[in-house]
């Protein structure tokens, strides 16, 4: 797979440590090797489990007990093998890696049946906050992709204590109810269009009665250049089988409308958030050359990260899910933040 960097002119990494890197990531090549080969039939085994906060969280551990702590967040419809090539290779450079389900995912379940199937953007960020807090991980870095993204931007934000760097796809996804109530051109607005659907009773019984067939059209369509096998997709595929899945995902883009509300113990975070707030420690934002989501432009968000900050460019046809499409490039982005 071919990748290139367009890189800013504020790159946050001397000469000396980009020619660190490039040893270590050359270092790690057996491992993308590996895992190219039979990667469809890989899995990120065994997983553990841990209460934290209102869940039992699943998710999956590698790495030395000692080594730096990355936490790696995968978005929708995804799962942890977002990350099936990027985990053992940040093993393998001494990192500890965390990949954890989020809520309505996998193996994560709600500890009560009481609580509500809440999928408003800050409560994800207070799911990985007691996720460190049960494995008594006090500051890590992390990176992630879509909700992934934007849950780590959401942890730089208002806990910046706990995050040592940020690596987001698609950059600053902080939003907010009333951001979400402005009106986009017509091209946009069609990006959009699984939002609204899930805005109906249809969409949502739909969703619930099709989520494998629909979780594959947003595969598709996200990244078009993409030409993953029924393995691949199927291996991601049965975390969607959640039970609190359909619940989780409808009122998140429902809550993102202002069609339902959150709970009303979140929104002091939201009031936080809603304020777009600057992310001061050391990012790396990156955007594949042929992501076919929704996202915005590297300028909109560039003035939004007020630390080291780097923008990069993956090209060769790289789509929205680019920590499993461009694992290189991720895993180098990783490495790069945590230890710039």
């Amino acid at each position: 797979m071919s990748t290139s960097f367009q890189l800013p002119r504020r790159s946050f990494l001397a000469a000396t440590a980009l020619g660190a890197a490039a040893a270590q990531l050359a270092a790690l090549t057996p491992a993308f090797a590996q895992a190219a080969t039979g990667a469809s039939s890989r899995r990120l085994e065994p997983l553990k489990s841990i209460d934290a906060g209102t869940l039992s969280i699943g998710y999956y551990e590698a790495g030395p007990a000692d080594g730096a702590p990355v936490i790696l967040l995968h978005g929708w419809p995804y799962d942890i093998h977002m990350f099936v090539d990027v985990a053992p290779a940040l093993a393998a450079a001494g990192f500890r890696v965390i990949v954890p389900y989020l809520r309505g995912y996998g193996t994560t379940r709600f500890l009560s049946v009481d609580t509500p199937r809440n999928g408003q953007q800050s409560v994800v960020a207070v799911d990985i906050i007691a996720l460190m807090d049960a494995l008594k991980i006090p500051v890590a870095t992390v990176a992630g992709c879509d909700w992934g993204a934007r849950t780590a931007c959401i942890m730089a934000a208002l806990w910046p204590e706990r995050v040592k760097a940020l690596v987001s796809v698609s950059g600053y996804l902080i939003g907010s109810q009333e951001a979400g109530k402005v009106p986009l051109p017509p091209q946009a607005e069609l990006q959009w269009w699984y939002q609204y659907y899930f805005a109906t009773e249809r969409g949502r019984a739909g969703y619930e009665k099709n989520r494998h067939d629909f979780a594959k059209l947003i595969w598709q369509t996200a990244s078009p250049r993409w030409n993953f096998d029924a393995a691949t997709f199927d291996r991601s595929a049965v975390a969607l089988d959640n039970p609190d899945h359909v619940a989780i995902t409808v009122h998140n883009y429902r809550w993102r409308l202002g069609l339902v509300e959150g709970e009303a113990k979140y929104q002091a975070l939201e009031n936080r958030l809603a304020k777009a707030p600057v992310i001061g420690v050391p990012t790396i934002t990156l955007e594949g050359d042929a992501n076919g989501a929704p996202h915005p432009e590297p300028s909109a968000y560039a003035k939004k990260f007020s630390g080291r900050y780097e923008h990069r460019l993956v090209s060769g046809g790289i789509g929205h899910n680019l920590p499993q499409e461009a694992p290189e490039a991720f895993t180098k982005a990783v490495i790069d933040a945590a230890r710039g």
